[in-house]
């Protein structure tokens, strides 16, 4: 299942080379410290290839492969940056779609033993598989995408950085706690399993010592979302906050619409959940006019800083391209998870929160423990969230 390493994507081709590739010679110097450093990612290349080598498909990359090539991109030009002292850094790039090594299969016969850090944007089975392997080694995985926890516990080596859904819900509420506790809350929200799992996150906080903290009144939508419907339920001599309990794009644009509709001397603050960033109405600048959509995310930046130059300069040179957050994604995990080893590679975990290697994200890595008794965590979560403003088809960050 080990490929050739990612080294080039254009619109229209990729180019492979013909071993697993490090940031350093391997063995050049044998009296350097050597770290192995495991990238998975599901590449699909026994899919886009033929037996023969050749490329399947004729009218360019398939969407379905871009994210994890953006990725890998993303993590080499992250390797070729760092600034190694008397260290050697081997990175081998492992295809979590192969169909001749899965992942299943390089586990169970150890190929993946000598492993120091294992790094990948996952998810499910091989998520779960991953963080059971970081387990069993006392090696850290660092869940680049996935916001889930794959149903692990006492896993004190994973280390996920997209925040679950809890964790949005965590910090819209202690936003409100803080600034918005004497406004009205509105939980707005239609039947489904993904609706119902929001409103339980928000009971659950709101109620922790058996009596809610905050006045969360519930409103429940069908079909029709309407502004009449939403402000017969406002006070005008009261500030208002409008939650969108709901990941369905459908949903969130007619809340969106409705409560742009809602006139100025009703004050109302709408809060969307974390995959409202990829709806593309909020973007278009005539349908929410001078209206703001606030959502929460883990990843902020305004691509103006020193490394955000570093890759974008570096992926126009070598990929005649633009990065994506994947790319984006990639680099910063290389540049700081990397780092973090050579420092720390006894007790990496102990040191996550350092920031003397920080790339784009401001992260908080906490212990996350389901069971109160439990005193070993079910793994470590990035609990800083960013309060993002989408206005007029423009995000800033608003808090």
């Amino acid at each position: 299942m080990k490929k050739p390493f990612l080294l080039l994507l254009t619109f229209f081709s990729v180019l492979f080379s013909l071993s697993s590739a490090g940031a350093q010679g391997t063995d050049s110097i044998p009296k350097m410290k050597t770290y192995r450093v495991g990238i998975f990612a599901p590449l699909y290349l026994d899919s886009v290839f033929s037996a023969t080598g050749n490329f399947r498909y004729s009218q360019g990359m398939p969407k379905f492969i871009t994210p994890a090539i953006d990725f890998v991109n993303g993590v080499q030009l992250g390797l070729d940056s760092l600034k190694l002292d008397s260290v050697n850094i081997e990175a081998y790039i492992y295809d979590t779609r192969s169909y001749k090594e899965p992942l299943s299969a390089l586990i169970k016969n150890n190929k993946l033993n000598k492993l120091d850090l294992l790094i990948g944007p996952v998810r499910d089975l091989d998520f779960k598989l991953l963080a059971d392997l970081a387990l069993a080694r006392n090696i850290p995985f660092i869940s680049a995408a996935y916001p889930n926890d794959g149903g692990i516990s006492n896993n004190p080596f994973t280390v996920i950085l997209n925040s679950t859904l809890k964790a949005h819900c965590e910090a819209i509420y202690s936003f409100l706690l803080q600034d918005h506790g004497t406004d009205q809350i509105f939980l707005c929200r239609q039947k489904g399993t993904q609706e119902d799992r929001v409103a339980s996150y928000f009971k659950a906080i709101n109620e922790q010592d058996g009596k809610p903290l905050l006045n969360i009144q519930t409103l429940n939508f069908d079909t029709l979302i309407s502004t009449g419907l939403i402000k017969r339920k406002l006070d005008s001599n009261r500030s208002s906050i409008i939650i969108g309990g709901s990941l369905d794009e459908v949903f969130a644009v007619k809340l969106a619409k409705a409560c742009h509709g809602i006139p100025d001397n009703y004050p109302l603050t709408l809060i969307g959940m974390p995959n409202w960033d990829n709806f593309k109405s909020f973007f278009r600048k005539g349908d929410l006019a001078e209206f703001p959509v606030y959502f929460t995310t883990p990843y902020y930046n305004n691509k103006t800083d020193e490394y955000s130059r570093m890759l974008m300069n570096a992926y126009s040179k070598k990929l005649k391209g633009r990065p994506s957050d994947m790319a984006f994604k990639g680099f910063e995990c290389a540049q700081l998870f990397v780092n973090l080893l050579i420092k720390h590679p006894q007790d990496f975990m102990s040191h996550i929160n350092d920031k003397n290697f920080k790339v784009f994200s401001d992260y908080k890595f906490k212990p996350v423990v389901a069971k109160t008794d439990d005193e070993i965590p079910d793994y470590f979560e990035n609990k800083h969230l960013n309060f993002i403003k989408i206005y007029n088809g423009k995000t800033s960050k608003a808090w």
